[in-house]
């Protein structure tokens, strides 16, 4: 048996998860925690419990930068293609929330007396283990399947690599274990709002299963349709808890923004939130970084957002073309707008400013033109860099997005009854005609391609279109490319420039080039991520390695 150096949460990461302030965790071996004075009390599950909860998605200015979407101030190691087998994103943290979340389901099954008293945190436990399972298997693939908690000298510590089937199987028992054992939402008193629901397990199987329906379908391997009819179901149940339901706000011009913001906050869309909190200090600086605009939307983002009779661009009379700075902006899904500077908004930041983008290529400010607002606060300790509101980490609309888009890839259609359940509810929130299976047959347009479509524009820079792209099998097909920017040839930005016009690229239609496709590349190997390479020295059984690499 080999040495092994292996951290594992315990009692002082739940501590350190209560009063520190993004940073990481100090995980230590369990193993220094006697059980014989832990795991005693309900409050002992409570806090163990606790310490899972900072694997959340948290809040950030950059997400989206590995994709088509976005764009920023330097090419990443996908974009670029420079990531290597040294460089993978991370295993033994997962491995680490896999084992601390193992051993408290194991003390829960020990813990004859008060066991009905610590059921939720068990069911807690399980369901983060499987969203990490489900980040282990959608990043490698076939990965270890650990049971048990495991031990310096385990044998397991030398496991192979399970099929990634089986490790499917076991995230469903998880969730249906935690599904059937967890309260709902309407069931939390208000100290207890932020902890996991019936609701947020619900939404983790819908998000498996769709992402494992799809990758058996595009990639080969597994029942499609099978992962389907579980991420429905789930979906389908969670719709009809009635427990969650979309924000509106006051306006159909500004109900999509707050909903990420302060007004926003504890709202029924929220299913499970990462926490941030005044009195603890626990803060996050989303507005100040956005506004650097280092994140920068593409043309590939604007494109995809439908006038507001609900046509695309390509097809739509209310397109108002690119004379002006502002022409494409009008008569579009107000998603576009409250996710988007227009140019020439003026807008309190840090005082009264009015915003004309600059343009540049690659390390510049705003390299394609179009500015970033989501997740923009009005409030000044918010534009200071200090933000306390919360940052949805599952959220009703994607459901319904799931529920829309699997029902399609398993049927091949979708009814006008499931369109207004799911993707209308989104288009009503902002005041966008229906999408329908009349509107799409007479255009001649792609069903599935608008159902994609609406969810990459509702979900724009929340981290989901990278695992979108690589699941439908489009990385391919939409990475390497140049990512465009604002039309500059022929327009207001030509004729009237902004006061700080870089050098700037310019392609056959007189679209500015935010990212030329000489610094992209695109390697199929992508699709999986190599296993790291301290891992594979450690335990020698992890390979071969993923293919390609």
């Amino acid at each position: 048996m080999k040495n092994r150096q292996i951290k594992i949460p315990t009692l002082f990461a739940v501590l350190a998860f209560i009063i520190s302030c993004d940073k990481e965790l100090n995980l230590y071996p369990l193993d220094q925690v006697s059980d014989g004075s832990f795991w005693k009390a309900p409050s002992d599950f409570e806090k163990a419990a606790n310490a899972f909860y900072s694997g959340l998605t948290g809040a950030s200015g950059g997400y989206d930068q590995d994709s088509d979407i976005a764009v920023g101030g330097s090419s990443n190691t996908i974009s670029n293609g420079s990531l290597i087998l040294e460089n993978g994103p991370g295993w033994s943290g997962q491995y680490a929330t896999i084992r601390g979340t193992t051993r408290l389901i194991e003390r829960y099954e020990s813990a004859l007396d008060i066991q009905s008293d610590i059921e939720r945190y068990a069911a807690e436990a399980r369901f983060f283990r499987a969203m990490t399972y489900h980040n282990l298997v959608s990043t490698f693939g076939d990965v270890p399947l650990v049971k048990r908690a495991l031990d310096l000298d385990s044998e397991e510590l030398d496991a192979p690599r399970a099929p990634r089937a089986e490790i499917v199987a076991y995230i469903l028992e998880d969730l249906d274990w935690a599904i059937a054992n967890l309260p709902l939402e309407s069931e939390l008193v208000s100290s207890e709002k932020g902890r996991v629901t019936k609701g947020a397990a619900l939404a983790l199987k819908s998000r498996v299963f769709l992402f494992e329906g799809t990758w058996s379908k595009y990639h080969g391997g597994g029942d499609s349709n099978a992962y389907f009819s579980l991420s429905i179901d789930a979906s389908q149940k969670l719709i009809e808890s009635e427990e969650y339901e979309l924000y509106t706000g006051n306006s159909t011009n500004s109900a999509y923004r707050f909903l990420f913001l302060e007004e926003g906050e504890g709202s029924k869309e929220s299913i499970l939130a990462r926490r941030y909190n005044r009195d603890l200090e626990i803060s996050h600086n989303t507005t100040r970084l956005v506004m650097t605009f280092y994140n920068a939307p593409t043309k590939q983002l604007a494109d995809m957002y439908v006038c507001t009779d609900g046509l695309p661009i390509s097809v739509s009379p209310l397109f108002q073309g690119y004379d002006l700075m502002t022409s494409e902006f009008e008569n579009r899904d107000p998603r576009m707008t409250q996710t988007m500077l227009v140019p020439g908004t003026e807008f309190d930041y840090l005082g009264l400013r009015t915003f004309i983008p600059s343009i540049g290529g690659t390390n510049e400010s705003t390299p394609s033109g179009y500015m970033p607002f989501k997740f923009v606060s009005d409030n000044s300790e918010a534009q200071l860099g200090t933000a306390f509101n919360d940052y949805m980490a599952f959220r009703y609309a994607e459901v319904l997005l799931n529920h829309a888009e699997a029902l399609y890839e398993k049927n091949g259609s979708i009814s006008d009854s499931d369109l207004n359940l799911t993707i209308n509810k989104l288009r009503d929130r902002v005041g966008v005609a229906h999408l329908t299976n009349s509107l799409v047959n007479s255009y001649g347009l792609s069903m599935l391609e608008q159902i994609r479509n609406e969810r990459t524009v509702e979900l724009a820079f929340e981290g989901f279109r990278f695992n979108d792209l690589r699941r439908w099998k489009q990385a391919e097909n939409k990475l390497p490319v140049n990512l465009l920017g604002v039309k500059y040839t022929g327009t207001e930005y030509e004729s009237s420039p902004p006061n700080d016009v870089k050098t700037i690229q310019v392609n056959s239609d007189g679209f500015t080039v935010a990212d030329d496709v000489v610094r992209r590349t695109w390697d199929d190997k992508l699709y999986l991520f190599p296993v790291p390479v301290e891992q594979i020295q450690l335990n020698p059984n992890l390979l071969p390695q993923n293919p390609g690499w």
